[in-house]
């Protein structure tokens, strides 16, 4: 319905009939600049705002500082700057999907949103005018945009966060301190710069595509830990001490050095597998238990996990360096202790290297199934099905 409905008697009535009008049950829609403009004597209006579809040109909703429900355009290539000078509150959703016509996205003011939900922007918005910054929001889930940069959405806290397939971002920095659901980021600019510096806390966390990743004061996960394909040639968790879920470094063809120096528990698997560069891994010197698997194959000639005493699940090390001897010497011994609970399997100078229930080999036939390693195997998919699931467990 249009809030022509609503605004226009109530601007012909007393002030106290006009009071009514900053408050509807259903959803108004905007149909053109003048429909906004009549919210200028609102100080709060009642009720989720939608830009209609057909609307066109400047959509200024000025005066207006809290909208107590969601403001909504979708499916509109006809606006091209969408503004609200005064706003400062969004209760509910602030959600928009296949604008491709908006060129200018201004909310000076705008601090608080339960949700943002961008999707689908056209490509002539590279820059958000938010100069107060959105610094409190539960949800922030922004896909297919051609923005540069999420400059004016910095929050504190959040449930979850959700960035993907924005091609041109190349920066994203906000001052978040937990996240109590996860944090994925994929399928953005491989250029893009993560920097979290406060960040403490989190439930999962998972990370793709991304050419650094800044965690400095990161202690605790409650769940999950993915990096996919990035590429990062370092990652470093300086606080880090325990992860309640797996640990994951796959596929990072840049990587060459990874730091936990703190870290001395994984409760599910630990994997690194096939991060072309790495050679050397003594990023885990305090790391005690896996609850899982602990599975590591790669080029590296050098591992140490000195504090390692407990591997509930399988444990497999294959490379194509000589690690020989740290088989020999250090695992091994746990083996035979009980200290690793799980199929073992360790070898050096392995042609084609693999994880997962492969048997190393040297004759260059490649890896084979086995059904010893099927432990291995089951947990390190349950891990890793854990994590690639993630998105459909924090966004549905």
């Amino acid at each position: 319905m249009s809030l022509s409905k609503f605004i226009l008697p109530a601007l012909a009535a007393a002030s106290t009939a006009y009071a009514a009008s900053c408050s509807v049950s259903a959803t108004s829609t905007i149909q053109n600049s003048g429909d906004a403009t009549q919210l200028a004597s609102c100080t709060t209006f009642s009720g989720s705002i939608a830009i209609a579809t057909q609307a066109a040109g400047d959509i200024n909703i000025s005066g207006l500082r809290k909208i107590d429900g969601d403001l909504i355009m979708k499916n509109n290539t006809a606006v091209n700057s969408l503004s609200a000078d005064s706003l400062e509150v969004i209760t509910g959703q602030f959600a928009l999907d296949g604008v491709q016509g908006l060129t200018r996205l201004s909310f000076p003011k705008l601090s608080t949103v339960d949700s943002v939900v961008w999707n689908a922007f056209g490509p002539n918005l590279n820059a958000l005018e938010f100069n107060h910054a959105i610094t409190k929001a539960k949800r922030i889930d922004i896909q297919n945009t051609q923005l540069g940069s999420l400059n004016g959405i910095n929050v504190e806290t959040l449930e979850t966060l959700y960035i993907a397939n924005n091609r041109y971002i190349g920066n994203i920095s906000m001052q978040l301190g937990n996240v109590t659901n996860g944090i994925i980021l994929e399928a953005n600019n491989p250029e893009v710069e993560v920097t979290f510096p406060n960040l403490i806390w989190a439930m999962n966390m998972t990370f793709r595509n991304c050419s650094s990743i800044q965690v400095p004061s990161l202690e605790s996960l409650n769940g999950s830990l993915g990096l996919y394909g990035n590429v990062i040639d370092s990652f470093i968790a300086p606080n880090l001490t325990k992860i309640g879920g797996a640990l994951a470094l796959v596929s990072n063809t840049e990587l060459t050095n990874i730091s936990f120096p703190e870290l001395t528990e994984v409760n599910a698997d630990l994997q690194v597998a096939n991060n072309t560069l790495l050679k050397k891994i003594d990023a885990f010197p305090k790391l005690k238990t896996i609850g899982g698997a602990f599975d590591f194959n790669g080029n590296f000639s050098d591992v140490q996990t000195p504090a390692l005493n407990d591997v509930k699940g399988a444990f497999n090390l294959q490379s194509t360096g000589d690690v020989q001897k740290q088989c020999d010497e250090f695992y091994k011994p746990l083996k035979n202790k009980g200290k690793i609970q799980g199929y073992y399997e360790c070898k050096g100078e392995v042609v084609k290297p693999g994880g997962q229930g492969t048997t190393p080999t040297v004759s260059g036939s490649g890896p084979k199934k086995t059904g010893a390693a099927s432990a291995l195997n089951v947990q390190s998919n349950a891990a890793a099905m854990g994590l690639m699931g993630l998105a459909a467990a924090f966004f549905l």
